[in-house]
């Protein structure tokens, strides 16, 4: 603000939008919140609680809604104001220089206050879990994790209120600002292409629908040079609307007090859901067929008379039966000397005779050993297979809504172990949830992975 008033180079309404409220929470936490919590650990050995702070001033924790819910447009000054100003660039660059910001960007430290609610209910959530419930402090400490969870809540309110305003602009743009849709009470459904049959010849044209809660609107592309923009040809009021199927096939009636519409999905959705669906169908036959194996691997036929072309160790991450992360302790690799698949020590203690191998005993897996010995798989590894092949479809069907889906590389952090490539997906539905699918040797030829995801949330 000193820079801003001073040298006039960024106006001083642009600190406001970042910060927005920042300085009535510092202030609280200065003034008070603090102060009480220091005071009560220097007599802690008389008083052993917190609750009862946390309890009084806990309904104050709610002010952070508003730097939440402000927090998207103050990452979007910053970049633009680092681009358009020298000045305010190098502002940023002199404070993150500093030690007390430990080499860390300014939008690292502004991401900080929208992770402080949800860590103080997890703090609170843990002292009651090692809290005896005859404790003194257990009745406060739980009151104080109710309300504080109400603040949390309050957050994710704002949140949520910042994510439907944003599409609703985001609709009231691709109508070319011609429709009166940007209001609170506004909440948007559903949008998207679909095919409107013609009531005079039955032909198909390609409409726009966009479904709020209280009305339909049924668009028709118009031409712009820059950009699909929609024109609104019907409303229909959601009062008094009815659907029904009609006699053509993928058809169905929506028919309201303005108008009726008869309606078709689009044809190449359909086909692309069945050749979706048709894929994951063959993915879940057996292993051995040929885009299962590694190269040169034996097929149903030579399973046992001929040996396998293993797997390198190194590029295998996971278990290719169950799933499970390796590790050097508890989840070691070991070879199917049958199909030659990398497999934890539990998915392969079994042991099938190999012509291969002079008829020795060796280590398989589960799958081989079905169809050497003719044993089938116990009742739980079939609820296992079956949960896999859930979690391919769910990946699948991620991928085609989402906002990031790719291959990336990984490192967790004191690990002790290098990058690893990964399957990354952020659905649209959820836009603060982060799923990780598996490793890259169980890619399939559709870019999906087998393995059930990590899920890491919220994504801020």
């Amino acid at each position: 603000m000193e820079e801003a008033r001073a040298r006039s180079a960024f106006p001083c309404e642009v600190v406001m939008g970042i910060f927005s409220n920042i300085c009535s929470i510092y202030c609280f936490h200065q003034q008070f919140l603090l102060p009480a919590l220091e005071k009560r650990m220097e007599e802690w050995d008389l008083n052993p609680r917190i609750g009862d702070i946390l309890q009084k001033l806990a309904p104050f924790l709610k002010m952070y809604g508003e730097y939440v819910k402000n927090f998207d447009r103050a990452m979007e000054l910053v970049n633009t104001w680092m681009q358009r100003s020298s000045q305010f660039k190098a502002i940023i660059h002199n404070i993150q220089k500093e030690e007390m910001c430990g080499n860390l960007t300014l939008q690292h430290h502004m991401l900080e206050p929208v992770q402080r609610i949800p860590r103080y209910e997890l703090l609170l959530k843990d002292y009651l879990h090692r809290l005896p419930e005859d404790a003194d402090d257990f009745k406060d400490a739980q009151k104080s994790l109710e309300l504080i969870a109400t603040a949390a809540e309050h957050s994710n309110a704002a949140i949520r209120k910042m994510e439907r305003m944003r599409k609703l602009l985001k609709v009231y743009e691709l109508l070319g600002g011609e429709e009166d849709i940007v209001n609170p009470t506004n909440e948007l459904i559903k949008e998207g292409h679909i095919l409107k049959l013609s009531a005079k010849n039955g032909t198909s044209q390609d409409r726009y629908l966009i479904l709020f809660n209280d009305r339909l609107l049924y668009c028709v592309p118009k031409l712009r040079l820059i950009g699909q923009k929609f024109g609104v040809r019907a409303r229909i009021d959601v009062d008094g609307m009815e659907t029904s199927s009609m006699n053509v096939p993928r058809t169905f009636l929506v028919s309201g007090k303005q108008r009726s519409l008869e309606l078709q999905a689009i044809q190449a959705t359909i086909q692309r859901h069945e050749q979706t669906l048709e894929t994951f169908r063959m993915l879940n036959c057996s292993f051995r067929e040929e885009d299962f194996t590694p190269p040169n691997s034996p097929n149903c036929t030579e399973l046992g008379k001929r040996a396998p072309t293993p797997i390198r160790e190194k590029e295998v991450t996971l278990c290719m039966k169950c799933q499970e992360p390796f590790n050097s302790i508890t989840k070691r690799r070991h070879h199917c000397k049958a199909c030659g698949h990398v497999v934890c020590g539990k998915c392969s203690e079994f042991r099938a005779r190999l012509l291969y191998d002079n008829n020795r005993a060796n280590r398989v897996c589960i799958d081989c050993y079905t169809t050497l010995v003719g044993v089938p798989p116990s009742p739980a590894s079939l609820s296992n297979s079956t949960q896999r092949r859930r979690s391919i479809l769910e990946a699948s069907v991620a991928a085609e809504n989402s906002v990031l889906c790719s291959f990336l590389h990984h490192m967790e952090k004191g690990s002790g172990r290098g990058w690893q490539k990964a399957w990354f997906v952020i659905p649209d539905s959820e836009p603060l949830v982060l799923y990780i699918y598996g490793a890259p040797q169980v890619r399939r030829s559709n870019g999906a992975a087998s393995t059930n995801p990590q899920v890491y949330t919220p994504l801020l």
